[in-house]
This record gives structure tokens, sequence and C-alpha cells, in this order.
């Protein structure tokens, strides 16, 4: 099959287009971009750097991937983006490769929902299943893990780390790591109880989200220190053996934790 290529796109030879990708009007591809069947890019979208894009992603109007870092140390190093598979970004979205003084890599995984005008800034690491909402903020190095939603005019500050299934209210500013599992909001951010719904809705069940409140517990309610509920956890979990693995993705998490936890 061909690729669908408007008119009006500018492509750099040296660009690597797969079998059915679509261009749209006005868009721009560089030299160093690779981008995978079945991918569809709007109208007046830039993409640049050295810039790997995975299969079947819907990439919007305006939209800007591999920029260069904003990043005062940056200096002209070759730095990569790299985009999974069935990934959605919308428009206004900006998404800059990654800087030396990491590994060099801004990375998103497969089947992301990022909506307009997020911007996701050098070394993010977003993980699979996750949604950005609209205007979601990440500075640089932030992690983001499987099926974490972060609302919208939400800010996170650079090196946090938000934990799998999380849950962050829009317009709150992050500037410690969230705990899996746990929804937050406000700014100062607060935590406020699991989120249960989504993991029901992710096939949990009723005994592991149980389990996972009582770890909850001792994290956020019993006024113990982090390595103290590390401890607890982990004896719950000696108890607890069908659900355990369930509460280690706390456990493991706040080991890693080096800003602090929002609690």
């Amino acid at each position: 099959m061909t690729v669908r290529i408007h008119p009006t796109a500018i492509i750099d030879p040296q660009a690597q287009l797969a079998d059915d990708v679509k261009v749209g009007a006005y868009s721009v591809i560089g030299a160093n971009v690779v981008i995978g069947a079945r991918t569809e890019i709007g109208s007046h979208s830039v993409i640049e750097g050295h810039t790997r894009i995975g299969i079947e992603n819907n990439i919007g109007h305006h939209v800007l991937l591999g920029g260069v870092p904003q990043d005062k140390k940056y200096a002209g190093e070759p730095t990569q983006l790299l985009i999974g598979d069935r990934n959605t970004i919308r428009e206004f979205t900006s998404v800059h490769t990654g800087t030396a003084q990491d590994e060099g890599i801004t990375r998103i995984g497969d089947d992301n929902w990022i909506m307009g005008y997020v911007h996701i800034a050098h070394d993010c690491r977003i993980g699979n299943k996750t949604i950005l909402a609209s205007n979601a903020q990440l500075a640089g190095h932030v992690h983001v893990q499987d099926w974490a939603i972060v609302g919208g005019m939400t800010g996170v500050h650079q090196f946090v780390k938000i934990g799998a299934h999380a849950m962050i209210g829009g317009g709150s500013a992050l500037l410690k790591d969230v705990v899996p599992y746990v929804m937050i909001s406000g700014n100062p951010s607060a935590a406020y109880g699991i989120n249960s719904e989504g993991l029901k809705r992710r096939g949990f069940t009723p005994e592991q989200i149980m389990s996972i409140k009582r770890a909850y517990k001792m994290v956020f309610r019993q006024d113990l220190t982090i390595e103290q509920a590390i401890e607890a956890i982990e004896a719950a979990m000696q108890s607890d053996a069908p659900n355990a693995s369930a509460m280690r993705l706390m456990s493991d998490f706040l080991r890693t934790a080096e800003r602090g936890i929002v609690r």
C-alpha cells in the first residue's frame, strides 16, 4: 500500500514512513524520524529530532514531537524520543527528546490517551494505558507508571514519580512522588484514599482491593515513617499470600521514592 501524504506536507527524504502512514496538510517530518504502519498524523504537526513512533498511533493537529529539550545543559546531543503503539496524542501537545544528563531518551509506551495541550518534557517516561488530561504539564525526568491518570491543568515537578493506577485530580500541583493506587488532589496536594473504582474496572478482585486498602492505611493513617510502612506492608504480605502481589507494588515503590511521597 502507498503512504498517504498531503501534497502540502514536507517530508525529509531520509525519514522512514511505513506502509499506510497518513500525513495531514502542512505537517513537517524530519530526517531522523521513523514512523510505524497505520499511524495517522494531523495537519500542521511537526515531528523532528531522533524520533521513533510505533504502529497505529493517532497524532492530532499542531502536535510537536521530538523537539529540542528545554534544558540549558542541552548541547545538541543526538538524544531520542521513543513512542510505542496505539497512542492517541491530541492537538497542541509537545513532547521533547531526552538529555545526556539522563539516559538520553524520552519514552512513551503503548495505548496511552494524551489530551490537548499536554506537555511532556525531556527524559520523561510514560508507561502503558495512562491518561493525561488536557493541559497536564510534566517537567523533566517525570515517570508515570501504567494505568495512572493525571487530571487536567495539573503541574508535575521534575523527577516526580507517579505510581501505577494512581489518580491525580485536576488542577493539582505535585512536588513529591505519588504511591500506586492512591487518589491525590489539591495544591498543596494530599491523599484521599485509593482508586477503588478504577481498580474494579481493571479486574482487581474485592480481596485484592481490601488488601490494598489495608496497605494504604499503613502508609497514610498510622503515622508510620516510610521505612516502618514498608515493614508493615511486607508483614501483611506474608499473612495474605494470595494478594501479596497487589501490595508489593506499593512496598516496591516506597523503596524507590526519592522525593518523599504525597500524604
